[in-house]
């Protein structure tokens, strides 16, 4: 297909998904489900009736449950799809109905707090693995999800010491099979990662949309109306969903905290730089950062289209 999903799958890889939570993420995993084929049953839960009134009528699922506990019932793939915060009540809640082989997965930004989550409240004979889809765009709720989402994005698992190769290997399946590339590693150290790579500009751009508002020489008129390029891709992330990432940065606080004080004191050299015109410092920095802007569009990560590509954004598929 010219979307980059491929053909469905002739054989589904898990006969029963349940999906807690139908965002952006949880909506992406139950289109591309469905497109491919790679489960024989969707059943999603959401803790809202007016979102799972919505996932009915946009046929997201096969059925849909009025609580996570009845979801899972004889799931053989879970995936929590909630903000971090609320993964240990839900796991605690789903506990008792999990079906013993079962696989059980989310889609958080932090991963650490998940598998301290997983390991208290999940039963001894599921496989818990924690998993990290890294994907998304600054819209969420159930309308917002397309089969493409996770089209050459990566997907990080972090299983714990001891897990189940061959469950590893069939989530891996899963998300291959959805289009992602898998990446495995320890949840310490994806935390890590993604407090630089995600995280903390989440939190700059909440920061200097936030700065920005409160400028009292500037109205707030001006302030949209004269909003240059790099402006508006900032309130483009700022405009992110405020819970999950109120659960990211409560989650993985040590990480972050630690890439911010690592950004403080390069702040501070650039800081140095332009009151001491170091003309040559900035143009060094400046040639340094561009090559990691083109070895990011080099990887397929982003695309080199005018304005990132993104006035063709309302083209993408939904279906």
């Amino acid at each position: 297909m010219a979307d980059g999903l491929g053909a469905p799958l002739a054989a589904p890889l898990f006969e029963r998904l349940a999906l807690i939570g139908l965002g952006l993420i949880g909506a992406s995993i139950a289109r591309v489900a469905k497109r491919k084929r790679l489960v024989g049953h969707i059943v999603a839960a959401d803790s809202s009736e007016e979102v799972r009134k919505r996932a009915a009528e946009l046929g997201l699922a096969d059925s849909i449950a009025k609580s996570a506990a009845a979801a899972v019932d004889g799931a053989d793939l879970v995936i929590l799809c909630v903000p971090v915060g609320a993964i240990g009540a839900v796991a605690e809640e789903i506990a008792p109905h999990l079906r013993k082989g079962a696989i059980v997965s989310d889609v958080g930004s932090v991963k650490s707090a998940v598998a301290a989550a997983f390991a208290k409240y999940l039963p001894a004979g599921v496989h818990a693995l924690p998993a990290h889809p890294v994907a998304g765009t600054e819209q969420s709720g159930p309308e917002a999800g397309f089969a493409t989402l996770f089209c050459n994005r990566w997907c990080i698992l972090t299983p714990p010491d001891g897990a189940d190769p061959k469950a590893v290997a069939r989530l891996s399946e899963f998300w291959t099979a959805a289009g992602a590339n898998v990446e495995i590693m320890s949840a310490a150290h994806h935390d890590l990662v993604l407090a630089i790579t995600s995280h903390v500009p989440h939190l700059i751009a909440y920061n200097i949309v936030g700065t920005a508002a409160d400028l009292e020489t500037v109205t707030r008129s001006e302030v949209i109306k004269f909003s240059a390029g790099g402006f508006r891709d900032f309130t483009r992330i700022a405009a992110s969903d405020p819970t999950m990432w109120r659960d990211v940065f409560l989650n993985n606080k040590e990480a972050v905290l630690e890439m911010l004080g690592r950004f403080s004191e390069d702040l501070t050299a650039l800081q140095r730089m332009i009151r001491n015109g170091d003309a040559q410092g900035l143009f060094d920095l400046f040639t340094r950062t561009r090559a990691i802007r083109r070895g990011i569009i080099a990887e397929g990560q982003e695309t080199a289209a005018p304005d990132f590509g993104r006035r063709t954004g309302e083209e993408q598929d939904r279906s």
